[in-house]
């Protein structure tokens, strides 16, 4: 029988090696949750913020998260509230932090979904911006 490891992310059958199957939960207000699934190493990577981001998965995966700054890490806009899975993302480092100050309805959850790397199962909220400029 083969052994199987779980680190954050299912551990699929394979022939010769296991593959890493990641489940990325995001939720939009007023709208349907949509749960990707997400391959580290695998999907490919189209420059979306850092390689295997909330950014770049869920660009890859047809989900819409604003980007102003094309994932360098120069606006809010991608900002997201992680509602799960928090120890399954990348530790934040000093520049999302300082640059996280300035995004409208900022959380003790909140990151930068160009920042943070996927390397386990997660659901994050994709904050509605004109909800904050409403309700100011």
């Amino acid at each position: 029988m083969e052994a199987k490891e779980r680190i954050g992310c299912a551990v699929m059958d394979e022939p010769e090696a296991a593959k890493k199957v990641c489940k990325v939960t995001f939720l939009r207000h007023g709208g349907e949750p949509v749960t990707v699934e997400y391959e580290p190493g695998v999907t490919p990577y189209h420059e979306h913020g850092k390689e295997g981001s909330l950014l770049d998965v869920a660009l890859n995966s047809g989900v819409d998260l604003e980007h102003a700054c094309g994932g360098n890490n120069a606006c809010t806009t991608c900002h997201v509230i992680v509602k799960q899975g928090e120890e399954n993302l990348s530790e934040m480092e000093e520049d999302e932090e300082d640059r996280l100050y300035m995004a409208d309805g900022l959380t003790l959850h909140s990151r930068l979904g160009c920042q943070c790397v996927v390397n386990g199962d997660v659901t994050v909220e994709i904050p509605d911006v004109l909800d904050f400029i409403r309700h100011g």
